[in-house]
């Protein structure tokens, strides 16, 4: 489950389970998805899975305020380290030795003088972070630690405060840090969650999205006093709209905001309250930031690709970056440095077949020059699976996309992989689940249901009050449209997924029982009351927009809940979830099985049930032998019951 929509269209926060498409709305982190390797691996040869784990990945990447060295974590070593490099002679070294988070969820940021980097520190996966200092010969210091948790959002132009958000009081709101004087200070004190904030380039005046207003799904974008003082909803947006805020150059904000449905990217003049649309409007864009000559940066979604694009010119339709088709994402934290002194765009991108890479993207010749290339060990990359772009027709003839990885295998087993969120999408990035899959013989389809992002507002806002009921037609139909491929084996067709996608594993399992052979529901929720009992301020604000009043709503929030209809069952379910997941607590898990047995059924290997709880972990994990953990369990289980 995600607490709020993030900017790249990806799945659900969860970080690297095998569904997980998502990531942090401001980090410019990309993930991706696999093929299969070679022939011999698709007609069932043994395949190294461990082996395709274990190919470095970096994350979170981040420049230097002075623009020549970047930032980022690295699990060259098998785990996760943090590393700095120039960007012009691409020397590269280690700063951290174990001292830095094992799962590299939350983003990065360097102080202003470029003398350390900023980091989160959590127990285990709980989320509840801490902030830390390391310096670049590698001392690690704390500095913000609070009850509940704390995410930085952006360092002001001087260099003294961090500007981060942080649940110690009752709901999510906004703090500061004073680096000289080692104290923190609230800025805000909102009923509803404060979203993101960056500061202005005189660092005298801040940004940040929040909502008073009586419909949930409004988002306003405020500009207040760097003390918090004076704020000014500046109505970017009609109300029930969510506008944003991601760039700042003198007196002109970069915003955007779906009011139009699909989202656009605007300027904002804060000294005439007017703000400049850019682009047709053609498809679902957000905006990143300013280059240094006052051009616009977004990033633009199209058939689960998402592309960068520059406007120099409000009314013309934009020069997307001359990338492969897949997902491409400029790299940062709040207002942190994008583009280099020499009009290079620090983005990382890749493909479903091919994985991700960090490059330097020259603005006026369109060449990129790698940073941190995509490794591959004995991997051939030429043999990965590429995705097929697909569409089919729900249960009410709307029309639903997703992503398609063929086999090969005559007939094939197939699994439908349903991706977290709800607002979140299925993206054209390396997934190496999916690529084991492939390789081994399974075909694997990836529906973009009702609810995701990428599509509009409207689209995106349709399961509102409706979870478990359409978006999950929608999921029963993506299984039967796989069955009607007469290349499937509609005997073999199971259904998947993390978080969200694991609730709609259940829903699946409950709803459409005699539809699927079986399923695995990995971090997912299963009884929405309880979830909104034992959740986060922020997250019982979501759960309100999204379900309603608890009070109000109890019959809906029970019969929308899968343990209700636990008695429908009649095809084997695994479940994984992680002791220390803060987003859908193991007691999810527990209820169900607990369901389960008192019905009858019994857990194992041999039972009607497998059951696994993933200690020293959350709501997923990018530390490898974590995610060779998981991916084990899950291989085991697809092999013995598909």
């Amino acid at each position: 489950m995600t607490d709020e929509t993030p900017r790249d269209g990806s799945t659900d926060g969860s970080t690297e389970s095998p569904t997980d498409d998502s990531r942090d709305r401001r980090t410019g982190d990309a993930d991706r998805s696999q093929g299969a390797p070679n022939d011999d691996a698709r007609a069932g040869a043994p395949f190294p899975l461990e082996d395709l784990i274990r190919l470095p990945d970096y994350y979170n990447p981040v420049v230097s305020p002075d623009g020549e060295r970047i930032a980022f974590y690295y699990d060259e070593t098998g785990r996760v380290e943090l590393y700095v490099q120039d960007l012009r002679t691409g020397e590269r070294e280690r700063i951290s030795d174990g001292n830095v988070p094992r799962d590299a969820r939350y983003p990065l940021a360097w102080s202003r003088d470029g003398e350390r980097i900023f980091f989160h520190e959590d127990d285990d996966g709980d989320e509840q972070n801490d902030i830390h200092a390391m310096t670049l010969d590698g001392d690690r210091e704390p500095l913000v630690i609070h009850e509940g948790q704390c995410v930085l959002e952006d360092v002001d132009p001087d260099g003294r405060y961090l500007l981060f958000t942080s649940t110690a009081g009752e709901q999510k709101n906004l703090y500061r840090y004073d680096l000289e004087r080692d104290e923190s200070e609230q800025l805000t004190d909102y009923d509803r969650p404060v979203w993101d904030a960056i500061y202005g380039p005189d660092g005298e005046r801040i940004a940040y999205r929040t909502n008073e207003a009586d419909d949930l799904e409004n988002r306003d974008v405020y500009v207040a006093d760097a003390d918090g003082s004076n704020p000014r909803n500046l109505n970017v947006g009609e109300t029930g709209a969510e506008a944003g805020m991601s760039d700042w150059r003198g007196d002109r904000l970069l915003v955007d905001d779906n009011s139009a449905d699909l989202g656009r990217v605007g300027v904002y003049d804060l000294g005439t309250d007017e703000v400049t649309w850019y682009g047709p409007g053609d498809h679902e864009e957000y905006a990143v930031r300013f280059t240094p000559d006052g051009d616009v940066l977004a990033m633009r979604t199209r058939e689960c690709a998402i592309l960068p694009v520059r406007y120099d010119d409000p009314d013309g339709d934009g020069e997307e970056f001359d990338l492969p088709e897949g997902v491409a994402a400029p790299v940062g934290t709040g207002t942190s440095r994008v583009v280099t002194d020499d009009g290079r765009v620090v983005t990382s991108f890749g493909t479903a077949a091919d994985r991700q890479r960090l490059v330097a993207y020259d603005l006026a010749s369109g060449d990129h020059d790698p940073l941190v290339e995509a490794e591959y060990g004995d991997f051939d990359p030429a043999t990965f699976a590429d995705a097929e772009y697909v569409t089919y027709e729900s249960h009410d003839s709307m029309e639903i996309d997703g992503l398609l990885y063929d086999s090969g295998e005559r007939p094939s087993p197939a699994l439908v992989m349903v991706h977290g969120g709800p607002h979140a999408q299925t993206l054209r990035r390396f997934n190496p689940f999916v690529q084991y899959l492939v390789a081994q013989g399974y075909s694997v389809f990836a529906p973009n249901y009702r609810g995701s992002t990428g599509k509009g507002r409207e689209f995106k806002n349709a399961v509102h009050g409706d979870w478990g009921g359409d978006e999950q037609g929608d999921v029963a139909e993506a299984g039967r449209w796989l069955k009607g491929r007469d290349w499937v084996d509609d005997d073999r067709v199971a259904v998947f997924g993390g978080s969200y996608g694991g609730y709609s594993t259940y829903c699946q399992l409950t709803t459409y029982p005699e539809l699927w052979a079986t399923g695995v529901a990995i971090v997912g929720m299963t009884d929405l009351r309880r979830l909104y009992e034992e959740s986060m301020p922020h997250f019982k604000t979501t759960l309100e927009q999204h379900l309603g009043d608890p009070e109000a709503n109890a019959d809906f929030y029970r019969e929308r809940s899968p343990v209700t209809h636990v008695e429908n069952m009649e095809r084997p379910i695994g479940i994984l979830h992680g002791v220390n997941d803060p987003r859908c607590p193991v007691s999810q898990a527990r209820l169900f099985r607990d369901a389960l047995e008192d019905m009858g059924w019994t857990e194992g290997e041999d039972g009607d049930f497998e059951y696994h709880e993933l200690g020293e972990e959350g709501h997923g994990s990018t530390d490898t032998e974590r995610r060779i953990r998981q991916y084990r369990i899950l291989v085991d289980y697809i092999e013995r019951r598909l």
